[in-house]
Order: structure tokens, then sequence, then C-alpha cells
């Protein structure tokens, strides 16, 4: 299909053949840390785990344990955890002064015999402007993809889940180009420092290679010189992003662009990016029918119920919502006529994670990509492209598509959705002196 972008990425882009029968769909948070307990326990050559945060929990030592069991069984296996470096050095959002889970990580290292390197990446010298964004774990040929981190609730493993979408992918290719780019583009970085051991440089001492490493992801992807031009058969296609218009920004947009009947979007938080719904827009005038499946503010990760003591993070999940309620009222004509769904996903106190795309019955795109300023601006941020021009997933996508939907609901009006005065005391009092001094639009672009 010809594209409506001056530099198009569609046609160019190099993929690897992928058989139907090896992509395998997990349908919940339990099942992805029963798979990925199992395919550590039985790696032959190579783990290379890659998430924003390994946390220092009883799920996090689940799989910190499992590796070193791995690593005792196997000495010759080639184990790499890699996490962002600022988010590994400071405590849960909210919940006082704390280590950190590399002060963790450090104490595991002394209490093993064995080697687990725990590496951290400072996509910046503060948080707040970005982080280590990338998805993906790599255990000998196996691809486990999922937007998901390292923790208890991510792993479903009491009695709370995050649902997130979590694909397994055997393809030898594919698992050796996402491990070539951790290995040549980041741990080959000098900014890149071992987390598990003790006397850890400043971040302000690394200032310089942070410099230099962003700009190098800024220009870096995937080595996919393995694969081949697009065909007419199935195939995956790793692509990564940082920075400004960078090709996984513009592989969203192009995807959305060339939507001519159907076209689904979840993500968590709803703040679109101008470029996304400027796509979004169009292709609503083209007559595509279009699903925007988004979290419930209490199903929000950052979400504090009135009961307990504000804090200013706890706002983020309104701002969402008084997001959501615009796009709403903007779009209520062809709410009404069926052709935009805008829907709900609440399960209880469980929270919602999920982020990707499905274009026509073609295109499936597998990412942990917000779909949100930040993650266009700041975030170093990756993605998996699957292309089925025969159409033989139709039955998987059409499975994980139902089970997301089971717990929404569709919003039939703006009105539906709360507004100010409907906000707790402590939130509306927050909102209000936030849009009094216009700092709104700033907390939008950054969160």
């Amino acid at each position: 299909m010809p594209s409506l972008f001056k530099r198009s990425l569609l046609p160019k882009l190099r993929s690897f053949p992928l058989a139907a029968e090896a992509l395998t769909i997990l349908p919940s948070a339990a099942e992805f840390r029963r798979c990925l307990l199992e395919k550590i326990a039985g790696a032959r050559q190579r783990i290379t785990l890659v998430a924003l945060y390994l946390q220092a929990d009883e799920a996090g030592q689940e799989i910190l344990d499992a590796l070193h069991a791995a690593k005792s069984a196997r000495p010759e296996l080639e184990i790499v955890v890699v996490v962002d470096w600022l988010r590994a050095q400071r405590g849960l959002i909210g919940a006082g002064k704390q280590p950190g889970n590399s002060a963790w990580y450090q104490a595991q290292t002394r209490d093993h015999s064995t080697e687990v390197p725990i590496y951290g990446v400072p996509v910046q010298t503060r948080e707040l402007f970005g982080v280590l964004h990338l998805k993906g774990f790599v255990i000998d040929d196996c691809v486990i993809y999922s937007g998901a981190s390292l923790n208890n609730v991510y792993l479903h493993k009491f009695d709370k889940y995050r649902f997130d979408r979590y694909h397994l992918l055997h393809n030898a290719a594919l698992a050796d180009s996402m491990q070539e780019l951790v290995r040549n583009e980041l741990l080959a970085s000098r900014a890149v420092r071992r987390l598990d051991l003790p006397e850890l440089p400043t971040t302000r001492s690394l200032r310089g290679d942070i410099g230099n490493l962003r700009s190098r992801l800024k220009r870096a992807n995937y080595d996919t010189t393995a694969g081949s031009e697009p065909t007419f058969g199935l195939s995956v296609s790793p692509v990564m992003g940082l920075g400004k218009n960078n090709p996984l920004n513009r592989l969203v947009c192009e995807l959305i662009a060339s939507s001519q009947q159907q076209l689904t979007i979840c993500t968590p938080y709803f703040n679109l990016p101008l470029a996304v719904t400027r796509e979004i827009n169009r292709a609503l005038e083209r007559g595509v029918k279009i699903d925007i499946i988004v979290g419930d503010k209490t199903a929000n990760d950052f979400y504090i119920p009135p009961s307990q003591p504000f804090k200013v993070i706890a706002a983020l999940p309104y701002l969402y919502e008084i997001s959501l309620r615009r796009f709403a009222k903007g779009h209520q004509a062809v709410i009404d006529s069926g052709q935009l769904n805008l829907h709900l996903w609440r399960d209880g106190d469980n929270t919602y994670h999920l982020k990707g795309m499905w274009i026509d019955e073609r295109y499936t795109l597998l990412t942990g990509n917000n779909l949100n300023p930040r993650a266009f601006r700041l975030d170093l941020e990756n993605a998996l492209l699957i292309d089925d021009p025969r159409r033989e997933l139709l039955e998987a996508r059409a499975k994980e598509l139902a089970l997301i939907m089971e717990n929404t609901r569709r919003i039939d009006s703006f009105r539906s959705l709360e507004t100010l005065v409907d906000y707790p005391e402590a939130v509306g009092k927050f909102l209000r002196r936030v849009s009094r001094v216009r700092i709104e639009r700033l907390l939008y672009r950054m969160l």
C-alpha cells in the first residue's frame, strides 16, 4: 500500500520471516511469570533481560534467584540484565527516602557465588528527561516481548496484577539482532555501568559520556541485514527510536495513515502526541473504524484512593481523564455514529498497562511506547512490527483483543466522564492551581 509520507518507512523496512507457529500470545501476567521462569531455567546459551526496572521485591527476587540458579547449573551461560540507571537508584515514588534497587543488586552479588551482571543505562542525566524504555527478553533463540517490568504486580506474584501484552517469538535472527543492539550500542558505552558492584560513579561524573550515548542512540537501530525486503509472507521487524521525529515515531504515524478499514490502539495514559491525533482524525475522515482502549483512572498505576493522603503524583490519572474527556467531546459525532469507540478498562483493584496497535487485518505493533509526548521525545523506545499479509494470525489476534475487551466499557458520551467538580477535594484544589499557573501543558509533555 503506498505511503502518504515523503520518507516512507513501511515499504523499506527489512524484516525477518516468521512462521505462524513460532508466535505465542500469553493470556495473563501470571502466565507470563510462569513462562519467563521456565525459559530461564531451560536456557542453554544466553539470557538478555532488558526492562525499565528489576524490583527488590518477592517477584524480583524470584527472577534473580532463577538467573543465579541457571548460571550455577551452566557456568558457560551468558547472562546480562539491563535496566535504567536512574530508576535503579531511587525508591518508589511517594514511598519516602529509600536506597533504591541498586543497593539490593549489590547485596545479591555479595550473597551469590555466581555472577549475574546488572547494567544501568543512563539515557539522560535526570529521569524526568528520559529513561531506558526498551522492552524485550532474549533467551536462546526466543524473544519474550512485553511492556511489563519485573516486580510483584507486573508478574502477578500475589493478589494484584498489572495487565499488559505478552508475546513469545521463536526466531533466531530476531533474537540475534536484539541482543547485538544491547551489546554494541548499550554495553559498549562508557556511560553504561554495573549497578551490582559497589562504589557507583555519580551521574554528574558521567555527563559527557551520557551525552555521547544519547547522540549515538538517536542514530542507532537494529541490525536487520540478515532479514529481507518486504515480501508477501509473515514477518517481524524490530524498530527503535529516541528523540523527536525518530523512526519509531514515524512508523506509528505511518501505520495509522495506512489504515483503511479498522484501527485499534491501546495506551494506559491518554495523552496523545499531536502527530498521532492528526493521523487519527485523518483516518476518521477516510471512514476508518477506530477503537481506542485506555485504562480507567482507577486502573492507572499512579492512582491513589481518596481515602489515602493526597500526593501530587495522584493527580496524574485525573489529568489523563481530562485529556480523554476533551478528545471525546471533540469527537462526539463519530462516537454517536459508532465509527469511533472509546473503551475504558477496569478490573477491580488491578491496573492497566497495555500499549500497541492493530491496523486493518495486516499489521500488529508490539511496543512499550505509551504513545504520549514523553515517549515521542524523551525516552528510548522500541517495537516489533508484525506484518501478516496472508492473514495467518487473524484468529490469534482476535483472541488477544477479545481478552483485552473483557473488562472494558464503551464511553457513549463525553458527559459520562467525570469533571473537576466531581474529583476529590484535594485533587480538584491541586488541578485548579495547576491551571492557574499554566503548567498543565508542561505536565502533559513530560508525563
